[in-house]
């Protein structure tokens, strides 16, 4: 009768929340015989009633330790709802049961038997608390008979904490009278006679006898023991604590043995479960998350960044990560603040549906940028604290580049920040530290082996190469990969002819194609050019070198493009450094170093769990800049949230800068890679901006701003919105919806902001609307974040600029008239030798990553509006082959920028009482 109910509870429950399942685990330690008896009953239970159960099995060599560890992963997972430990624990080391049990959430807890479940079970709260599952079958059978418990007297024969104490307890707050009797009760047939129910649980058989028995008593034996029968296969019989054949003569009711408690033990265990399940429901609706969000105080006017960042109190990250479904095993805490996601959790999350995906993009900006990021924190703070939808920012790690030179911090600004925006702006976990490392340790890979080739025989090179270490040679595992790349297949290092000798140790590199550079996370201008080789120990070789800025590395692409470990490995393996003299391309295998730039890469390939002021979730991973690389987060970071914010949630990415440049590399190049579709285009444009556009005068950083920009010219505005006209023309060229954010500043008038969304709408844009968050947080954002739900119910006909097996130029002639205007490329003469170069290598059909200025929607970062009839300029060609792509370089772009006179590092302090930092905006 209790299965057949619970069936019909969980199919209920499937039908009302589709897609869930009542969730048990058994934890089991050791391989004894009769646990694993009773673990496949309680399993087959689970099957036939349609719980999701999982068995986990423990060596018998676990520690103590080792059981804790799966038992907190247990609690933290929302698809379990009820948790048992099989018991006796079969392990060879030393395991407190007691500890064991009391690690059990109190909420998972369907055995009852942890110290908070017994104490409250002890103190009559039997609504609150999980009932041991055999004094619960116990209670169900007495219940079965009809008889009335209240003022009946009961006694229990028993007194262990599985079955006897809380029996006693279940019957008292039952309102029975009850009598506990164990071994040392010296009147124990006297007392059993008086019982009208008798609940007898001594592991002692058949010591209970029938003649003691009150006539008509309910009789419940819940022993189990073996005693000596040579009729038996077996030469035993099972029977019970009571003595079943004289007793039943006296008895209204009584529990066979076998064949009585044990089947309702398992039923019970089942029932608990699904009691867990729904508590779990009328607690949390499934994909519906129960966080926590934070009440802003908002002061005017604003207060500065750091003001507003460090006023607001955090929740604790681990806090944060429970919030959103992620487990305790999948979160690595760096402090209170900030924390990695093991890629373990896309893994387990991989069969879930995926949310919505919106890419907020932007006009043309001015120097000053105009507040992507910004607008980006403020939607989802509108669309999590005030429309209470599952939703995940995932936002690049600014440089600290611009974070000390020119543009200050990239955390958002006014009351829709990442926090702490400190650490957030700063080293945050390492990520770009350690890229710095790996691709430096390319770079000096690079030089060492031509000069290693360069003063050494082959007969030399290959006896460095492939030592004798206790007079045994032996090839790496990458060494082989580089033989069968020779099309030498043999593992004998001794078997390797003279000529295949020279092709295995001389890669050959001809020095005036190495493209890898070194790399540092600061501006200096003074890098762009540089002398290596200097040192009398370099033997005069030396040659013209220059420094990148980190985040133009390609190392950064690969972590912003690999889809998990074992993709970024081999992306890294495929980076071309140079070309051999040969003209063939010379990669990261071909040095060796691929293994090891795995191990510098191993943490950074996981996302940052950071918060924003509101308490909605961020995740912050990877920061390729937009106008030298592809300029967007990880897709890591991306599958991740989807998956975490379900199939109703939404998870907004920024890509960099302009729409003609991160939005158009975020569909070709990200999109590509990762085979996530978008919904919507979030396009945030400014008054200011396109005052610019309209002819206004230059817009400096750290200049005062020309009064032009200070009062309403409806004229130079509407002129300047050839521009938005032409970036939301670039969003729909893609098939997807385009919402306008007008991110209002305090200088703009109503009218002017009427005029930009009149405009945005004419020009094709689903919704425009305006937006006050930078001064009003999430609040300022609830009419975007209300658009954007609406915009993301409408077809989404999502399609790539161009098909990436089209010819080199084609595909950069196609990028040049369709999305920045132009009527024609030109490729000067080292372009046009480079494409010949990378289609003869195999790379000609790679996505292309335009490297040019993000304040033109041309190469002249003067021309503004919207141009046409101009010819693009394409001075050079690099490839990406590990991140896949190839990127021509647009008029002169610099890959290392340079500090103003002025740099924003003067406005930064450190308070050495507090130790806060004061300043960094």
């Amino acid at each position: 009768q209790v299965r057949e109910r619970l069936k019909k509870q969980v199919v209920e429950m499937k039908e009302k929340f589709p897609g869930f399942r009542p969730g048990l685990a058994i934890l089991q330690v050791g391989n004894r015989d009769d646990s694993n008896l009773y673990i496949n009953m309680k399993l087959k239970a689970a099957a036939e009633i349609g719980i999701s159960a999982n068995h986990i099995k423990l060596p018998n060599t676990a520690t103590e330790a080792d059981v804790l560890k799966c038992i907190a992963s247990l609690n933290g997972d929302p698809a379990v709802h009820g948790f048992i430990v099989q018991l006796p624990l079969d392990s060879d080391k030393p395991i407190s049961t007691e500890k064991i049990t009391n690690a059990v959430a109190p909420e998972k807890d369907v055995d009852g038997l942890s110290s908070i479940n017994a104490g409250k079970l002890s103190r009559g709260d039997l609504g609150d608390c999980f009932i041991p599952c055999t004094p619960k079958g116990c209670m169900e059978l007495i219940r079965q008979t009809g008889i009335q418990v209240a003022g009946k007297r009961a006694v229990v024969v028993g007194r262990s904490k599985i079955v006897g104490a809380p029996m006693h307890d279940l019957l008292l707050w039952n309102h029975a009278t009850v009598t506990t009797c164990h071994s040392k009760t010296s009147t124990l047939a006297e007392e059993v006679g008086k019982a009208d129910i008798l609940v007898v649980a001594a592991g002692k058989a058949e010591m209970v006898k029938g003649e003691w028995i009150k006539p008509g008593a309910i009789v419940i034996d819940c022993g189990i023991n073996h005693v000596p029968d040579s009729t038996k296969a077996s030469g035993k019989r099972v029977v019970g604590d009571v003595a079943y054949s004289t007793a039943k003569e006296k008895a209204s009711y009584i529990t066979p043995v076998p064949g009585g408690v044990g089947p309702m033990t398992v039923a019970m265990l089942m029932q608990s479960t699904v009691e867990s399940a729904q508590r779990f429901l009328e607690k949390f609706q499934p994909g519906k998350w129960n966080i926590q969000y934070n009440q802003l105080t908002l002061k005017v006017p604003v207060p500065s960044d750091i003001e507003i960042s460090q006023s607001c109190i955090l929740k604790p990250i681990d806090q944060v990560a429970k919030e959103v479904g992620l487990l305790p095993d999948e979160v690595e805490l760096y402090g209170q603040t900030k924390a990695k996601v093991h890629l373990s959790a896309l893994k387990r999350l991989k069969n879930q549906p995926d949310g919505k995906y919106i890419v907020v993009t932007g006009i043309t900006p001015t120097p000053l940028g105009e507040g992507k990021s910004t607008t980006t924190v403020g939607l989802v703070q509108a669309l999590g604290a005030h429309l209470h939808q599952n939703v995940f920012a995932c936002v690049r790690q600014p440089s600290q580049g611009p974070t000390f030179g020119i543009k200050g911090g990239a955390a958002g600004g006014g009351y829709c920040q990442v926090i702490p925006m400190e650490e957030f702006n700063l080293h945050l976990t390492g990520d770009i530290h350690a890229i710095t490392a790996a691709n430096n340790l390319v770079a000096a890979a690079v030089d060492a082996r031509i000069f290693h080739e360069l003063t050494q025989t082959d007969q030399a090179l290959y006896n460095r190469l492939v030592p004798s270490v206790n007079g045994v040679r032996k090839f790496s595992d990458i060494q082989i990969r580089r033989l069968q790349k020779l099309g030498i297949n043999k593992t004998d290092p001794t078997a390797l002819t003279k000529e295949e000798v020279n092709l295995f140790v001389r890669l050959d590199i001809d020095p005036g194609t190495i493209t890898w550079q070194r790399v540092l996370d600061t501006n200096d201008r003074f890098l762009r050019k540089i002398t290596i080789g200097q040192s009398p120990t370099e033997k005069g070789f030396s040659r013209m070198a220059q420094f990148d800025i980190t985040v133009s590395s390609e190392i950064m692409a690969v972590l912003a493009l690999s889809d998990g470990l074992d993709d970024m490995k081999k992306r890294l393996g495929r980076m071309v450094v140079a070309s051999s003299k040969r003209g063939e391309p010379v990669t990261a295998d071909d040095l060796g170093v691929t293994g090891a730039l795995a191990v510098l890469m191993k943490d950074a390939v996981k996302p940052n769990l950071m918060q924003t002021l509101e308490g909605t979730p961020v995740f912050v991973h990877a920061g390729p800049f937009a106008n030298i690389a592809h300029g967007n987060s990880s897709v890591l970071a991306d599958k991740i949230a989807l998956k975490l914010v379900g199939k109703e949630g939404f998870v907004v990415t920024e890509a960099g800068f302009g729409a003609d440049i991160g939005m158009e590399k975020f569909f070709n190049i990200k999109c590509r890679y990762s085979g996530l579709r978008p919904h919507v285009v979030v396009l945030v444009a400014t008054v200011r901006a396109l005052k610019m556009h309209g002819g206004g005068p230059a817009v400096t950083a750290g200049v005062p701003l020309p009064k032009e920009y200070m009062e309403e010219n409806l004229q130079l505005l509407a002129k300047g919105c050839s521009n938005l006209n032409k970036q939301i023309q670039n969003a729909r060229m893609f098939g997807v919806p385009v919402v306008v954010a007008v991110n209002a500043f305090k200088t703009d008038t109503k009218a002017e902001l009427a005029l930009v969304v009149q405009l945005a709408k004419e020009a094709g844009a689903f919704e425009a609307v305006e937006c006050t968050h930078w001064a009003e947080g999430g609040k300022g954002a609830v009419a975007l974040a209300q658009a954007v739900q609406r915009a993301s119910q409408t077809p989404s006909n999502f399609r790539f600029l161009y098909n990436a097996e089209l010819p080199v130029i084609d595909k950069i002639r196609l990028i040049a008239q369709q999305i920045y205007g132009a009527s024609d490329i030109e490729l000067l003469p080292e372009a046009q030798e480079k494409v010949t170069v990378y289609t003869k290598q195999g790379f000609g059909n790679l996505p292309i990553c335009m490297a040019k200025t993000h304040l033109s929607l041309s190469h002249d970062p003067e021309r503004k509006g919207a141009p046409t009839g101009f010819i693009l300029p394409i001075r050079d060609i690099r490839a990406s082959v590990g991140a896949g792509f190839l990127y021509p370089l647009v008029g002169t772009m610099s890959t290392m920028p340079g500090l103003p006179t002025r740099p924003c590092f003067y406005d930064i302090d450190l308070d050495p009482v507090s130790g806060e930092v004061n300043g960094l905006f």
